[in-house]
This record gives C-alpha cells, structure tokens and sequence, in this order.
C-alpha cells in the first residue's frame, strides 16, 4: 500500500492509496461498492444505514478520539471500466474514486480522495494536526486494505 496526503489548506486534503488485492476485479469491485459489508470486513466502518437506493451512512471511527459521520452517494459505478466513484458530504465533503485494474491474479485498487474536512474539530486542528491526521489515515487505509484481503479470502473459500 503507498499512500500520500497533499492539503491545499483550510481543511483540504488529496488522498491517495493503492491496494493490491488476491482477488479478481470483478470480486474486488462487488465488494468494494457493497457498502453494507464495510463493517464486517473494515473494523474502522463501525456502521452503515442505508438512506436512499444510492445514498449510504457511514459512522468511522479509528484510534483518534473521534467519530466521522460521511454520506456516500453513488455517482459513478461502472463495473466493466473498473470504476466507482461517490460524492461525500457530512463530516467529509468531496469525492472518493476508485479504478480497478487487473495485475496477474491479483486487482490493483487505485484510491483517490479529495475532501475538505467539514467537521468543527478537525477544522480547528487542521494547522498543528495534519501530521496526525496523515498518519491516521495511512493506518486506516492498511486495516482496510488488510480486512478486505481477508474477507475476499474468506468469500473464496
């Protein structure tokens, strides 16, 4: 996994992370837009409510102590392109990507996120936490990426 943040200040922040995952895209992507499952296989997604046939609820929380509130709705899925993207708002607002390319046996996961931080809190410590916040992510990231390679393990068999 390689992930960078860039911020363009006040709250802004550009994600990127790439996932190589022992599945085929087409597992890879079922699992990827089937938001539901997060909880059972992300352990950061303590829970997801659907709003909408397009819109879901997600409650994050990982060690930092603080909860994100994040709307997730469906803007593009395009599962033959590899390509899935949704507009975010609440505590996040912006655009999470995500393109799906064959790599041998394996998918690559090419994660983009580009969101400005909506919640007071992060706001105000944007300046003196980035560094954190960067972390934070970057660990997040890994406990998804490593709990989806066991749930695509686990649905294989």
């Amino acid at each position: 996994m390689t992930g960078s943040l860039t911020g363009r200040g006040g709250g802004w922040y550009r994600f990127r992370d790439t996932w190589v995952l022992p599945a085929s895209p087409k597992a890879v992507f079922d699992a990827v837009v089937d938001l539901a499952a997060y909880p059972l296989w992300w352990r950061d997604v303590r829970s997801v409510s659907q709003v909408d046939e397009d819109t879901a609820e997600l409650v994050c929380r990982s060690r930092l102590p603080y909860a994100l509130t994040v709307r997730m709705h469906r803007d593009r899925q395009d599962e033959r392109g590899g390509r899935v993207r949704v507009l975010l708002s609440g505590d996040l607002e912006g655009i999470l990507a995500g393109l799906l390319r064959p790599v041998g046996n394996c998918t690559r996961l090419e994660i983009t996120q580009e969101v400005e931080a909506r919640k007071p809190l992060l706001r105000k410590l944007d300046r003196v936490a980035r560094p954190v916040f960067r972390i934070n992510h970057a660990l997040m990231m890994r406990r998804g990426q490593n709990g989806l390679r066991g749930y695509l393990g686990a649905s294989a068999g």
